[in-house]
């Protein structure tokens, strides 16, 4: 028995107008990546998927649905209920999906029918959509990413928000990849997503910017933690006259102390980033970096950290091309900011720069 089914490019029309999306694969399918916004509501867990594909191969296709059959059937109101509860009291379609749009989706789609819930199974499953994702890095368009860089502690992210409240379109590279984007930029954070979930992400992100239109972004290396930006992304960052914030040490040490707030429970957690910075700062060096640490000296230890790691290692990143907006006194920063982002916009046109570095 099946349902209905439905292709990719109208699958995601739908979703974006509010389908459920319901992703049938097990839970360690689920988590290693999906369509963005999808709900997973698994037809076998990471256990009996392994079962049946075992049996599949041992004993042939007829012994593995029996199997999938006897591990299915008592899930079956429990999958109902959860399709139920996700989709609400609203009347929206549902659609189904597996890895490459096989048994599982087929089944599920055919038990959401079953109980009166509208499904489609979608063709080609997720394997289609990973597909589409990378034809997308590969030749697809977005609009133009306006960069904002400067030394590390200047406060790009937060000027980011700032801007996204007040209506700028932002895309915010670290906060996709769960990462600060240094050496200690995992602090404090949950685990990153996978390179196939990031760029899923991602994906989402540039296809809503219009290719007449624009966003803006953050200076990033091509690697933010662990996952990496696509080569066409990355090097659309470097075509764009930069937006150099500048600020004093004294600031820049302020705000880094602000993005740590929970400080004292992460001491442990600074120990490792500090001492993998023994080959660059020697083993004198890091032993009085790890004793600021141990007192709880934070103002000092942030100041060393800046002068003898991030400013010297990340300052070629200051481009040729670039407007400078002093940032010491965050308000009248921010109008200078969106001073410098309408006279970009207003000039109509991409500047390459001569010397685009990366930001960490």
């Amino acid at each position: 028995m099946s349902g209905p089914t439905i292709e990719l490019t109208l699958a995601l029309a739908l979703r974006d107008q509010g389908a459920l999306l319901v992703d049938a694969r097990s839970p360690g399918e689920f988590a290693e990546a999906t369509i963005p916004g999808a709900i997973n509501i698994p037809v076998f867990d990471d256990l009996e998927r392994s079962r049946v594909g075992t049996v599949y191969k041992q004993q042939g296709r007829v012994e593995a649905y029996r199997l999938a059959v006897e591990l299915v059937s008592p899930k079956i109101p429990a999958m109902v209920d959860q399709a139920l509860a996700a989709r609400g009291d609203s009347n929206r379609p549902v659609v189904v999906f597996c890895w490459r749009g096989g048994m599982r989706s087929r089944a599920l789609t055919a038990f959401l029918e079953l109980a009166g819930i509208p499904a489609l199974q979608l063709v080609g499953g997720h394997k289609k959509f990973r597909a589409l994702v990378r034809d997308f890095f590969e030749c697809g368009e977005w609009g133009r990413l306006l960069v904002l860089r400067g030394l590390t502690g200047v406060g790009k992210t937060r000027l980011l928000k700032r801007l996204e409240a007040q209506g700028y379109p932002v895309l915010d590279l670290e906060a996709l990849a769960n990462h600060r984007g240094s050496a200690f930029g995992a602090l404090g954070l949950s685990a990153q997503p996978s390179q196939k979930a990031f760029e899923a992400s991602l994906w989402d992100a540039l296809r809503r910017i219009p290719v007449d239109g624009f966003a803006l972004t953050e200076g990033e290396s091509k690697l933010i933690g662990r996952v990496a930006l696509p080569p066409r992304l990355y090097e659309a960052l470097q075509v764009e006259t930069s937006l150099w914030i500048e600020a004093s040490l004294d600031y820049r040490v302020e705000i880094i102390l602000q993005e740590y707030p929970a400080r004292d429970e992460l001491k442990a957690a600074f120990t490792g980033p500090i001492k993998a910075l023994k080959r660059r700062l020697g083993g004198e060096t890091v032993e009085r970096l790890l004793g600021l640490l141990e007192v709880g000296q934070w103002r000092l230890l942030v100041r060393e950290l800046m002068v003898l790691y991030y400013d010297p290692l990340y300052s070629y990143t200051r481009p040729e091309q670039r407007i400078e907006i002093d940032i010491e006194a965050e308000d009248e920063g921010l109008a200078g900011l969106k001073a410098a982002i309408d006279s970009i916009l207003r000039a109509g046109k991409k500047t390459v720069a001569a010397s685009a570095g990366t930001d960490g």
